[in-house]
């Protein structure tokens, strides 16, 4: 018997094992798209031809965060630190990749690494060590501690009023954590932004002209969510969108 319940493509990561490479997805994601109710189904990676398939398969798209940047060359800046870590191969497809899901109205839920894609895909910049650039703080993590301490929560956000991310957690400030050294820059142009840090970062946009549910969020709201009620709030509302996007795409044939 098929399930109902939509399927979130989930991109992996790559990393060497030994002397061999390996495609990558933190479990943590995983299970955020399980607690939204969905399907994940890891891609690996894939070819620029392949892209539309792999959407046919899917109701949503949950774009990750990652150890690696993506690439300054997208915004057409040089390498800042050459010791922080890159993935050239996943920048080759989930870039492309963000225009399509929003062309289709497919839902879009991106963290981190993901979020920085999303800005740059649609034609944004970073600022690629934040901690460099007044007037901001340093947002990254502690650097030795565990992950408990890493992904602690440190900072408020500030939710802007009458946007997406306002209308899913109904309050104007919540408690978020902080594991990045890459931020927005220049946003996109098409972008809403849904909140910012104490500082004045962009913490959260969204694109105001795509037909379906988007929310692209700096900080982690996998980390520990299901005792996250804010996490579980955005989870269960992207969740509620790739059903409906199952629904109205997938109704099976008489």
């Amino acid at each position: 018997m098929s399930s109902n319940k939509p399927i979130v493509l989930v991109p992996a990561c790559n990393r060497p094992l030994g002397e061999h490479p390996f495609h990558v997805a933190g479990k943590k994601y995983v299970d955020a798209v399980r607690l939204a109710g969905a399907l994940p189904l890891i891609v690996p990676s894939a070819l620029t031809e392949e892209l539309d398939a792999l959407l046919d398969l899917a109701d949503g798209v949950l774009l990750t965060g990652s150890a690696s940047n993506v690439h300054p060359r997208y915004f057409d800046e040089s390498v800042h630190d050459s010791s922080l870590p890159l993935d050239p191969a996943r920048d080759a497809w989930t870039l492309p990749l963000i225009p399509k899901v929003l062309a289709r109205g497919m839902p879009l839920f991106a963290i981190c690494r993901g979020t920085q894609e999303a800005n740059v895909a649609l034609g944004g910049s970073l600022h690629q060590a934040v901690q460099e650039v007044q007037p901001y703080i340093d947002h990254r993590a502690p650097a030795g501690q565990p992950a408990a301490v890493q992904y602690a929560d440190v900072h408020e956000v500030n939710v802007l009023p009458g946007g997406v991310l306002a209308s899913i957690v109904d309050r104007a400030q919540f408690k978020v954590n902080s594991v990045h050294g890459q931020a927005v820059n220049r946003l996109a142009p098409g972008l809403r932004v849904e909140a910012r840090a104490p500082d004045g970062l962009v913490e959260a946009f969204s694109v105001t002209a795509a037909a379906g549910f988007n929310l692209c969020v700096q900080w982690h709201p996998e980390w520990q969510a299901e005792d996250n009620p804010v996490s579980m709030q955005m989870l269960q509302a992207f969740g509620h969108a790739c059903r409906n996007y199952h629904d109205r795409h997938r109704t099976p044939i008489p």
